[in-house]
């Protein structure tokens, strides 16, 4: 079985996290949460020589979706985002774009995934956990050959994601998090979508939103 490696950027006007997670043998990759400055992920793609396959979306917020049709268009390469997430990812006033004065930004998936449901990437299966509270339609990615969590803005490193936008629930977000990623593994380790890399065995002891 071909090593999956995840490296980053924080790209962006709030410092979001963009992932490449790759085949060490291939060089074959997914995107994660393109954010923006799809010229600095491009010299990423390049300087690594990698092989861009697909682009998974963990929420619809505009910081993590400004780049996503660059990024698309330049590698041809679909998108895939949770189906409860079409609204937040098509209307500026839901994916807050209108907070940095962008008044036309809408994306759209090529294929719109379900709670649960199991797809293959790089070689490896990925499961697809909805995971609502920050947005209704927020998705985590677990690779669970590899033992990695891309956790969007769900999890973060002893925090969580703010729940005061639309569509946001604090008691939802637990939920999401205490029966959909307390019950991973703990070696499992967490990529967030800002901040510090965690695992879940570390949120576990010392989230103080999560924690019972």
């Amino acid at each position: 079985m071909a090593r999956l490696i995840a490296k980053f950027r924080t790209l962006g006007p709030v410092q979001t996290n963009c992932y490449f997670v790759f085949r060490e043998d291939t060089k074959e990759s997914v995107i994660i949460d393109p954010a923006a400055e799809p010229e600095r992920i491009g010299e990423v793609i390049r300087q690594m020589e990698l092989q861009p396959k697909a682009i998974l979306l963990t929420h619809g917020h505009f910081d993590h979706i400004m780049a996503v049709d660059a990024v698309r268009e330049q590698y041809q390469i679909p998108v895939y985002a949770a189906e409860a997430e079409r609204e937040t990812l098509a209307d500026e006033s839901y994916n807050m774009a209108q907070m940095i004065g962008v008044s036309a930004l809408s994306v759209q998936a090529d294929h719109w995934l379900q709670d649960g449901q199991e797809i293959e990437m790089l070689g490896q299966p990925v499961r697809c956990l909805l995971t609502p509270g920050h947005t209704v339609g927020g998705m985590c990615y677990y690779f669970p050959q590899a033992g990695m969590l891309f956790s969007g803005d769900t999890l973060f490193r002893e925090s969580v994601g703010r729940t005061d936008f639309p569509g946001g629930s604090m008691s939802v977000l637990i939920r999401s998090i205490r029966e959909k990623l307390f019950v991973l593994p703990e070696a499992v380790q967490v990529y967030p979508g800002h901040g510090l890399i965690t695992s879940i065995q570390n949120e576990k002891m010392f989230n103080p939103f999560a924690v019972e």
